[in-house]
């Protein structure tokens, strides 16, 4: 499969799993979950059509891990904005964390700290060059250190999704170091 086809299906799979899995007649189950099969033959009833290898291989090779796979079962990673547990235990996270943003959003988390805005979760990442990379989407990327530790001493909860995001309700201004 080449590059172009594989982004294609991913963006299709991640929009679709993720945010408008009505648009094409999936219902996720309460963790996110949908067959595998209902999921290609809703994708192929609304003119999309893919085939089984090729979700392998999207799901095998996206650098990012997007999507999660068990038992004829698939669901995205994280990043839902359709209501969905993960069913995630909390987890403590190392004393800091990383958020990847750029500086057109700088004040507004100067005054409100990080939101999850339309998503469940801020999602924060282990390491400031994954940070980098999901900031550079948007523009020159701006790394933000959270100071995780603290936060989850305070009371925080911590998750871990199964692709190595870390995942909390919000992230105060007063644990978050500013450029």
């Amino acid at each position: 499969m080449d590059a172009r086809r594989t982004v294609k299906v991913s963006k299709y799979v991640s929009k679709h799993l993720r945010h408008q899995p009505e648009r094409i007649g999936l219902v996720l189950d309460p963790q996110g979950w949908v067959a595998i099969d209902a999921l290609i033959a809703a994708a192929a009833a609304h003119g999309f059509a893919f085939s089984r290898a090729e979700l392998d291989h999207v799901v095998a090779t996206n650098d990012k891990q997007r999507f999660a796979v068990r038992d004829g079962l698939i669901r995205a990673s994280q990043g839902h904005t359709v209501t969905v547990d993960l069913a995630l235990p909390a987890v403590e996270p190392p004393p800091h964390l990383f958020h990847g943003t750029v500086p057109a959003a700088l004040d507004a988390i100067r005054a409100q700290g990080l939101r999850p805005m339309a998503r469940h979760h801020v999602h924060l990442s282990a390491d400031r060059e994954t940070a980098t990379r999901v900031g550079a989407r948007r523009g020159r990327p701006v790394v933000l250190s959270v100071a995780a530790g603290a936060m989850h001493a305070a009371g925080h909860v911590f998750h871990l999704s199964e692709n190595g995001v870390w995942l909390t309700d919000a992230v105060p201004p007063e644990y978050l170091r500013l450029p």
